[in-house]
């Protein structure tokens, strides 16, 4: 693979973006402008390469430790790798993102349905349905004593958000909620009126389809 240096100068990531816009950039390139180097034996672009194959096979759960894993990859540029991420993730999800249904939580969280592992998500939003962050809270078994309404409703407060939305996956495929799913909505509903945060619904998804307690009149504020 042919470093920068090599490369005609019309055709550097850099120049290329000047001359032609970002959106003329390839993923490739777009990798090679944030790290700006590679190192002696490696080049940016076999740097970018190796990142960019981290990213297609598990982009939702990249971070600093995974890219320091890569030879090339020291803590200053994973840093400005994920920082890159989080920046545009936070513009984006502010960006017109508005959720009516339960239809719109599950194309929100498609990455869950094929997780060999539960996740448990949540969706903070503005008192228009104006999607403000979403963010995976835990990896794991859920059970009421792992799931702490704390740690689910501290982001959310610091959102100032109006409501939420819990998203969680089932691997087996089966959507029907568990004995534990429903204690579960039960604590954080109870734990919502007491932030001043109304719990619009709690969807489950698999690779099979979502239950939606809402939709079933389960989620009761």
């Amino acid at each position: 693979m042919k470093k920068v240096k090599t490369l005609p100068k019309f055709d550097r990531p850099r120049e290329k973006m000047e001359r032609k816009g970002v959106k003329a950039l390839s993923n490739l390139e777009l990798l090679a402008v944030l790290l700006g180097s590679g190192i002696k034996d490696k080049g940016v672009f076999e740097v970018a390469r190796d990142i960019l194959k981290l990213a297609q096979d598990d982009f939702d759960n990249i971070s600093l430790e995974k890219l320091k894993d890569i030879e090339g990859v020291g803590l200053a540029k994973a840093s400005q790798i994920i920082a890159a991420i989080e920046f545009s993730k936070r513009f984006l999800m502010k960006d017109g993102v508005k959720i009516k249904n339960a239809e719109d939580v599950v194309k929100l969280t498609e990455e869950l349905k094929d997780k060999k592992q539960e996740y448990f998500l949540t969706l903070t939003m503005d008192g228009a349905s104006n999607l403000i962050q979403k963010r995976m809270v835990f990896i794991g078994t859920l059970n009421q004593s792992l799931v702490h309404p704390r740690d689910v409703f501290a982001d959310a407060i610091s959102d100032r958000a109006a409501g939420i939305v819990f998203v969680h996956n089932h691997p087996s495929g089966d959507v029907e909620p568990s004995k534990q799913d429903i204690a579960l909505t039960t604590r954080l509903i109870e734990a919502g009126k007491i932030a001043g945060i109304e719990v619009i619904d709690h969807i489950i998804v698999s690779k099979d389809g979502y239950y939606s307690f809402q939709a079933k009149g389960d989620a009761k504020n």
